[in-house]
């Protein structure tokens, strides 16, 4: 039997490398090879610089997987000669020319209460998740500890990482599977099935926005099975 292909993992936006905490945990414990990649948000490409150049250090196999805003970078980094199979969790799978703050624009699909909980800086350069607010919007599903414990981790993004356009959507030539949450407050459930039907194919979980907080068991699950 072949080695088993690494897991990439990319987070969302406001996230770090830290999301992932419980998702490794699990692959480590069956064995897969895992990189959590650490985003910049310093812009756009920046952020898929950092991805690639994981990419590089990793095996000739990859599974490469991208949550919420990770899912514009993995689009754009994913066109990689070791990324066998994308996996976008409730992410944007950005076509050409669209970025994740305008995707889909012409579809008039519904937005969701994340867009009054952003807060901005004084220069308009960074935004921010609103404390008050990042519970209700991603993790009302989850454990209260690891809830305020994430909160507390959140970090600004630079405006450029929502508003540049993706050039090659690498979906468009490598296999992909999207993870629909069901139970989203952040990007809402008639997005996802949009972008969900760009992909080769979509599983369903009955989950909020951070699957990778309260259910990594079905995160690491899906992503065993693919790297097998």
């Amino acid at each position: 039997m072949a080695d088993p292909a690494t897991v990439a993992l990319v987070h969302g936006a406001w996230h770090g490398a830290w999301c992932w905490d419980k998702v490794v945990a699990q692959l480590a414990d069956a064995h897969v090879p895992v990189i959590a990649v650490e985003l910049p948000f310093t812009s756009f490409h920046d952020d898929v610089n950092a991805v690639r150049k994981a990419l590089d250090t990793a095996s000739d196999r990859v599974v490469l997987c991208g949550h919420s805003y990770g899912g514009a970078v993995i689009t754009e980094a994913g066109a990689h000669a070791s990324v066998e199979h994308l996996v976008y969790l409730t992410a944007f799978a950005c076509d050409t020319g669209e970025s994740p703050s305008a995707t889909a624009v012409e579809e008039n699909l519904p937005f969701t209460e994340i867009t009054n909980a952003l807060t901005f800086s004084d220069d308009g350069t960074t935004m921010s998740v609103v404390p008050e607010r990042a519970v209700e919007i991603f993790y009302h599903d989850c454990n209260p500890a690891d809830a305020d414990a994430a909160v507390a981790r959140l970090r600004p993004v630079n405006l450029s990482c929502m508003t540049t356009p993706t050039e090659n959507p690498a979906w468009r030539d490598t296999p992909s599977t999207y993870i629909v949450c069901t139970d989203d407050r952040a990007i809402h459930l008639a997005m996802q099935r949009h972008l969900a039907a760009r992909c080769t194919r979509s599983v369903d979980f009955p989950t909020a926005h951070s699957p990778f907080l309260n259910r990594p068991d079905l995160v690491a699950s899906l992503l065993i099975d693919l790297a097998r």
